[in-house]
């Protein structure tokens, strides 16, 4: 009686652990498809802000944003991209975290104001960025 309780505590125990692993393995990529999709989308806006300087002028003017934070936004949000990929540095990567939410949500509402129709964008990077989030969290635990 005892060896079968034996055997089937190990056959649990082995179900357990893959089952784990490959909560794990999903949890991964999940995290890194939409940390990808949010690095893809914030270097397309970052190369904006330096290659078609012109156009986020006129954005920013729109918006009644000064034009001089064109260039000093674009190397944070290098640096925030920077902060995520990063290995460890676990409050470095909250701050980058927090600053991105409070710049796609800002960038969400400027948007809807003044009715470009653009704050979809703003809205799949948050999406992707609480999505990134969450799954570091549980990759983390």
């Amino acid at each position: 009686m005892e060896i079968y309780s034996l055997e089937y505590k190990c056959f649990f125990y082995r179900f357990a652990l893959t089952k784990t692993n490959n909560e794990m393995k999903r949890n991964k990529i999940i995290y890194y498809v939409a940390t990808t999709l949010l690095t893809l989308m914030m270097l397309f806006s970052v190369s904006m802000y330096f290659f078609k300087h012109e156009d986020i002028v006129t954005a920013f003017t729109s918006f009644g944003y000064p034009t001089y934070l064109i260039y000093p936004y674009g190397v944070v949000k290098l640096l925030g991209l920077v902060a995520l990929w990063l290995p460890g540095y676990k409050s470095l990567k909250e701050w980058a975290y927090s600053g991105f939410f409070f710049a796609f949500v800002l960038a969400f509402f400027a948007h809807y104001m003044i009715g470009d129709g653009e704050q979809m964008g703003a809205l799949m990077a948050l999406i992707l960025l609480l999505v990134s989030y969450i799954f570091y969290k549980r990759i983390k635990q």
